[in-house]
C-alpha cells in the first residue's frame, strides 16, 4: 500500500508537471517580482513631486492651473491601493493605469511650462528634480515592459492546450496588463527631452509671428 502511494504521487507530480502546473507558479511568482518593481517606481516617482511642487510655488508667476493639475493627478494616482490582488482585477487596473498617466501627463506639462521661467531653469534644485524624474521615467518604462512580458507568457499559458485544463481545474485566469500603443516600442525606453517641445513652441510661435 505504502508503494501504491509513493506511486500516486510521483504520477501525480508528473502529470503537474507536464500539464503546466509549475510554469503556472513561476510565471506567477515572475509576475508579482515585475509588479513590485513597477510599483516601485511609481512610488518613487510620486515621492519627487511634493519637493518639486514646492519649489515651483516658489516661483510667484507661475501658472497655477498646471500646478493644480500636477497636486490633483498624484493625488488620484496615490489614493489608489496597488495591491498584488490588483492584477487580477481589470477595471481596478485600468483605473490604476488610467490615474498613473494622467500624472506623467500633468508632469510633462509642468516641465514643459517650466521653461519659460528662467528662474526657474537657473534652479539647481529643481533641476536636480527634473534629472530624477526623467530617470524615474525611463526606470518605469523598463519595469512596465518586464511586468508586461511576464503577464503575456503567463496569459498564453492559461489559454494554451494542454495547459489550459489545468487553469480550469486551479481556476488560473489571464491576468490584466498595460495597454501598449506600440508593440514595436515596449522594449525601448523613451528618451525624455524636456528641452525640445518648448523649442520647438518658440520656433513656431516665432514664425507665426513673421
Amino acid at each position: 500500500m505504502r508503494t501504491f502511494f509513493i506511486g500516486l504521487l510521483v504520477w501525480v507530480a508528473v502529470g503537474l508537471s507536464g500539464c503546466g502546473y509549475n510554469t503556472f507558479q513561476r510565471d506567477d511568482e515572475q509576475i508579482k517580482a515585475s509588479w513590485s518593481e513597477v510599483i516601485n517606481q511609481y512610488q518613487r516617482r510620486a515621492d519627487l513631486v511634493p519637493n518639486l511642487v514646492s519649489i515651483v510655488k516658489g516661483e510667484a508667476q507661475f501658472e497655477q492651473g498646471t500646478l493644480t493639475q500636477v497636486i490633483e493627478a498624484r493625488s488620484r494616482a496615490t489614493a489608489i491601493q496597488a495591491t498584488p490582488e490588483l492584477v487580477n482585477d481589470p477595471e481596478a487596473f485600468q483605473k490604476f493605469q488610467a490615474a498613473q498617466g494622467q500624472l506623467s501627463g500633468a508632469l510633462s506639462r509642468l516641465l514643459v511650462v517650466s521653461e519659460n521661467y528662467p528662474s526657474l531653469k537657473a534652479n539647481q534644485a529643481f533641476r536636480d528634480l527634473q534629472a530624477q524624474l526623467e530617470g524615474t521615467e525611463n526606470r518605469i518604462t523598463v519595469a512596465r515592459n518586464r511586468y508586461i512580458k511576464a503577464v503575456q507568457e503567463y496569459n498564453v499559458a492559461v489559454r494554451s492546450f494542454p495547459s489550459n485544463l489545468t487553469a480550469m481545474v486551479f481556476a488560473y485566469k489571464p491576468k490584466a496588463n498595460f495597454t501598449v500603443d506600440n508593440e514595436k516600442e515596449i522594449s525601448k525606453p523613451p528618451i525624455v527631452n524636456f528641452d525640445a517641445a518648448p523649442a520647438a513652441a518658440r520656433g513656431a510661435a516665432s514664425g507665426a509671428a513673421k
